[in-house]
């Protein structure tokens, strides 16, 4: 299905920082429960991410992000997801998050 420009345009990826990653043992799949900074317009965050694969906890903080952030609202277990983090997905979904190259303002839009 092709999508209209003007249907890519409503998409609102944003860059974040995460700010905190926590264990998530009550998801299906291995995941990590993430809180990240979208800046002052968006504010904070917390979505969940099938990442543990590739990623430790402690190399996440800091770590600048891209996700969706005006998808609705997503209930996973006991946890609210409030945005969709991004990634290039390979085989047996080892998942990549998809980052800027260089450090930027929070909430800055992907165009």
């Amino acid at each position: 299905m092709m999508l209209s420009w003007e249907e890519f345009e409503k998409i609102e990826m944003r860059i974040g920082t995460i700010l905190e990653v926590n264990d998530f043992p009550e998801a299906r799949k291995p995941a990590y429960q993430l809180t990240i900074d979208f800046g002052d317009e968006i504010g904070i965050r917390k979505t969940s991410a099938q990442i543990t694969k590739r990623y430790s906890k402690e190399e996440l903080i800091g770590k600048q992000i891209v996700a969706v952030v005006n998808f609705p609202k997503k209930q996973i277990g006991k946890f609210m997801s409030e945005c969709l983090v991004l990634g290039s997905v390979g085989a047996e979904n080892d998942i990549i998050l998809l980052s800027s190259d260089k450090k930027v303002e929070n909430g800055l839009r992907i165009g």
